[in-house]
């Protein structure tokens, strides 16, 4: 079974990424929830951001980084939205990251500074088509970062334009069948690290 960190969005830790924990608990995972907040939590997209935007992206990336260090062997980094980036970030750098899983958040790789992507380190990014925060040309900037290493990357858009559509607290958002089926190929990707 796959060890994961996982990253939560820009508004914290929220019942959907604990939920999400559970979920892959249950298939026989091994989940480290990274709560870069310290417990703080929002619900609304602008005031975290600002919450955010104070501490620094630059910070927040490195103790991404830092959260994970005490990982023993292989892991697989996955975020929801900004936790996206921060799963990119620590994938790039970390030499035990085995895949990277991005929910919502794919950071083209220029923005954060990001240099080769390491060989052999597959990538999932999924996407609802008319997510208000969604950047194609970044998506398409880390699918084609990473195909350069030779590693395999996998995109997958979903009708519809919740932003974080996995989570029911956000009624608004959530997305019972789209969530199911991004589960589905999460799964799928972890078993073929698993036998890789």
């Amino acid at each position: 079974m796959a060890s994961i960190a996982l990253f939560h969005s820009v508004l914290g830790v929220r019942p959907g990424v604990n939920a999400a924990a559970d979920l892959l608990r249950s298939h026989g995972h091994t989940v480290q929830v990274v709560d870069q907040y310290d417990g703080r939590v929002f619900e609304d997209y602008t005031e975290a951001d600002k919450f955010a935007t104070a501490i620094g992206y630059p910070a927040l990336m490195e103790s991404a980084l830092r959260l994970v260090e005490d990982i023993q062997g292989g892991f697989v980094c996955a975020g929801f939205s900004n936790g996206g980036g921060m799963s990119e970030h620590v994938a790039s750098l970390n030499p035990n990251v085995q895949g990277a899983l991005l929910f919502s958040g794919a950071m083209d790789p220029s923005v954060i500074g990001m240099g080769e992507w390491p060989k052999d380190v597959p990538i999932q990014i999924h996407y609802t088509e008319h997510d208000p925060f969604r950047n194609q040309e970044w998506i398409e900037a880390v699918g084609q970062h990473v195909a350069k290493s030779g590693s395999r990357v996998e995109t997958f858009d979903y009708p519809g334009r919740g932003h974080l559509f996995t989570d029911p607290s956000l009624p608004d958002e959530y997305d019972p069948i789209s969530a199911a089926k991004l589960w589905d190929r999460t799964l799928a990707f972890l078993r073929r690290i698993e036998n890789s």
